[in-house]
């Protein structure tokens, strides 16, 4: 694959290996992609619904212009078995973290033009927030695989999306400020798998570029576990504070009877503000989180 003058010349911010992570629902064409992306088949990849990665997998190619590129592939995300438990999420966010090294450039939802936009995507994006934070919009991409199909239908990417649904439009293409590529893994015409991989890298150098420089690295990705530890203590506080309740109108009504009325009175005073307090805390820094 040829990456002469290509927009890569002169970027000095991709003067090291980039990594790029893919992630999507089963059967989309991951593995493909990362093919393509490579310029050779490094990921298993076949042509079936159910997905064929089981584990999260690294692989690097040497482009023709000198550049390393890493990509990491990850196991499809199947509704069917909604979203992993909170122990396997982490073993997963981990391992991913791990395997980028020194971060991670840009993260690449794959989605395919053969189906529409359903639960299965959300879920995907779903399982993004829980493992990364939403800080994951400032490095999504979004790879449309099929384009074979939209030359068949003698349909262009744009016109795809102004009639899919407002969900992905809305709550999807908004968030990640329209980056989008159409990728067509099956053709064999070299210069087209070399202008979509090369449209795809100038969308990582915006990326790049709007992040001033930062990569996903493991110091965001702690940060995003202390904050989701901290709304899940939240979450904990707010449901014992509800079963709480009948218990402290029943001790409030005890405040007549001189033994208990006023200990329990002091306690509930005490201990119901601080709980408030907290969560409206927790409130606004997530409020502030999903407006960044």
């Amino acid at each position: 694959m040829s990456m002469e003058g290509s927009l890569f010349e002169g970027d000095c911010e991709f003067s090291f290996a980039q990594t790029l992570l893919l992630v999507g629902r089963k059967g989309t064409g991951k593995s493909a992609t990362g093919n393509t992306i490579l310029g050779t088949n490094l990921f298993r990849s076949e042509r079936c619904s159910s997905g064929v990665t089981t584990t999260c997998e690294l692989r690097s190619s040497k482009l023709k212009d000198g550049r390393m590129i890493n990509v990491i592939d990850t196991p499809g995300i199947d509704i069917n078995y909604g979203i992993l438990g909170s122990s396997i999420v982490t073993e997963f966010s981990e391992e991913v973290i791990n395997m980028a090294g020194d971060g991670i450039h840009a993260i690449l939802v794959v989605l395919s033009v053969r189906s529409r936009f359903s639960k299965e995507e959300e879920a995907v994006i779903s399982r993004l927030l829980s493992v990364f934070g939403s800080k994951v919009y400032d490095y999504m991409i979004l790879v449309f695989t099929g384009g074979d199909q939209l030359d068949k239908d003698d349909e262009t990417l744009e016109s795809f999306l102004h009639d899919c649904p407002e969900k992905l439009k809305v709550e999807l293409l908004n968030l990640c400020d329209t980056r989008c590529v159409l990728f067509d893994n099956k053709t064999k015409d070299e210069l087209k798998r070399s202008d979509q991989v090369e449209k795809l890298f100038s969308i990582v150098n915006m990326v790049s570029r709007k992040n001033g420089g930062k990569l996903y690295t493991n110091e965001i990705f702690t940060e995003w576990k202390k904050e989701a530890k901290e709304l899940k203590e939240q979450a904990e506080n707010s449901q014992a504070l509800k079963e709480f309740k009948p218990y402290t109108e029943l001790e409030v009504s005890m405040q007549t009877d001189p033994m208990h009325g006023d200990p329990f009175k002091r306690i509930i005073e005490m201990v119901e503000p601080k709980l408030k307090e907290r969560t409206l805390r927790l409130e606004r820094q997530l409020a502030e989180e999903r407006a960044a």
